[in-house]
């Protein structure tokens, strides 16, 4: 149990500043590493969701190059060099680090120097109290240079605390720099995903338009010919309008994807347009996922390590403010030279030196010092809370994409049937009406429900391909270390 200082008698303080002085501890607990907040994945456990298609193989950082995709690759790359936010970030990294680099200065003395040259002019002097004016003003001339240094004891290590703290904060930024690129590749990959699948969708919208206006311009020539009528027309003309509307919200999205892309890699919207004008394919995972385990997971993903090095930076601030409640000790030195002349300051043999040590204490503060032990101690707390909070949702961050992957791809699988189930119904639905067997109304009906599962399929590949990069984002990969 800690005995308050301000019951220590003075000999005993002493002794206690000399001991620690000797031993060089600091006061205020140390920082043993994080709180289990996850027992089952510490112990190198498996992921509860993962699939037959994942296995435990260590993941590949660049993991957007599993996608097979040349020109995604590019994009990602280039939004990992010229993107806003990471520039933010990194202007924060080296904040951070040259606050480590002051903490780190501030435990060193500190050494002044100064010169002065003066002429002085003094008025006569009258001694006797006579009003004579006899008497002529004096002038003097002074030259001075002089040094002084200050030196503050790091008795009970508030300065070897306050470079830990600030040396875990360096970190903490760092590690919430990687963050920002696990985000930011995460993005790059979904607008570019959302783009091509916009670009897929319109191409199929616009092919559904060209069959249907061949559709109604051979329907008008049957109503003329009097083998059709005039109705039918008009329901293709109805389908065509509505076929013709929906491509409206999807061009619209495909203009809002290319601006997102844009102003990723930090140029202006439009930059890309023609580099992205030529519609392509979604691209579509691997079929077997590394995903590694848990344990892996919590030392690499940024958000967790971020986390942890704040909670270790609020640890050390416990004993900068446990310090705040003992002595402070400072050396404090001058040496200076001068005289009434320039050849005085050469005169290294007369000197005017000074050196003194100051103990300052602020015992009756009436309890401002405790209160700010107290402070830190719930600031540390919170930070523990935190860190156990980035774990948990880290883990379900990781599980449930694993999950969505995993039905994704029965998703496909099962869209991909009902879309070869309605290919063969528009084709004997086409050939019926050709013979005369079928009518028109079967045509459009089965023709609406061919549509809708191409783009069931388009939207279910792309879905399937955003859960992988759920999955990469969840394990906390595309980041790399910045230099120091």
């Amino acid at each position: 149990m800690r005995k308050d200082i301000y019951s220590l008698p003075a000999a005993r303080l002493v002794a206690l500043a000399a001991a620690a002085l000797l031993a060089g501890c600091a006061l205020g607990p140390d920082y043993a590493g994080p709180p289990d907040a996850a027992p089952n994945a510490a112990r190198g456990g498996q992921f509860v969701r993962a699939g037959a298609d994942a296995n435990a193989a260590m993941p590949s950082n660049r993991w957007w190059e599993g996608l097979n995709d040349p020109l995604l690759n590019s994009l990602v790359q280039r939004a990992l060099e010229a993107n806003p936010n990471l520039g933010v970030a990194r202007a924060r990294l080296l904040q951070s680090r040259a606050a480590l680099g002051l903490e780190q200065a501030n435990a060193a003395p500190t050494v002044g120097a100064s010169a002065l040259a003066a002429h002085a002019r003094l008025p006569p002097l009258n001694l006797s109290g006579s009003s004579s004016s006899s008497s002529s003003p004096t002038s003097v001339n002074l030259y001075n240079l002089g040094f002084d240094a200050t030196w503050e004891i790091d008795l009970f290590g508030a300065h070897r605390r306050a470079v830990q703290a600030a040396g875990a904060s360096a970190q903490a930024a760092e590690a919430s720099l990687a963050d920002v690129q696990v985000s930011l590749a995460a993005e790059v990959a979904n607008a570019y995903i959302n783009l091509r699948d916009r670009q897929q969708r319109l191409a199929l919208g616009e092919q559904s338009v060209k069959a249907q206006e061949d559709m109604l311009k051979l329907t008008g020539q049957r109503v003329e010919r009097g083998t059709a009528s005039s109705l039918d027309q008009i329901r293709i003309q109805n389908q065509l309008d509505g076929t013709r509307a929906d491509l409206v919200p999807l061009q619209a999205e495909r203009d809002a994807y290319l601006n997102q892309l844009a102003t990723l890699l930090g140029q202006e919207p439009g930059a890309l347009d023609g580099e992205l004008a030529a519609a392509a394919p979604v691209p579509l995972p691997p079929s077997q996922v590394a995903v590694g385990d848990p344990t892996s997971l919590l030392r690499r993903r940024p958000d967790v390590r971020s986390a942890e090095r704040t909670l270790a930076a609020d640890t050390a601030k416990i004993g900068q403010a446990e310090a705040a409640r003992y002595p402070s000790l400072k050396l404090f030195g001058v040496i200076g030279l001068g005289g009434t002349h320039p050849s005085d300051l050469t005169r290294l043999d007369d000197f005017a030196a000074i050196g003194a040590p100051m103990l300052s204490w602020n015992f009756l503060d009436f309890g401002r010092a405790k209160a700010r032990v107290t402070q830190a101690e719930r600031v540390r707390d919170e930070a523990e809370m935190k860190y156990r909070q980035a774990v948990l949702e880290a883990l379900r961050d990781a599980e449930d994409s694993l999950s969505r992957f995993r039905y994704g791809r029965v998703t496909v699988a099962t869209v991909a049937r009902t879309k070869a189930s309605a290919d063969r119904a528009l084709e004997l639905a086409r050939q019926r009406y050709a013979a005369g067997t079928g009518t028109l109304i079967e045509v459009l009906d089965t023709t609406r429900q061919q549509l809708s599962a191409q783009q069931n399929l388009l939207q279910a590949e792309a879905n399937l391909t955003r859960s992988f990069v759920g999955i990469q984002k969840a394990l906390g990969l595309g980041w790399s270390p910045e230099p120091t």
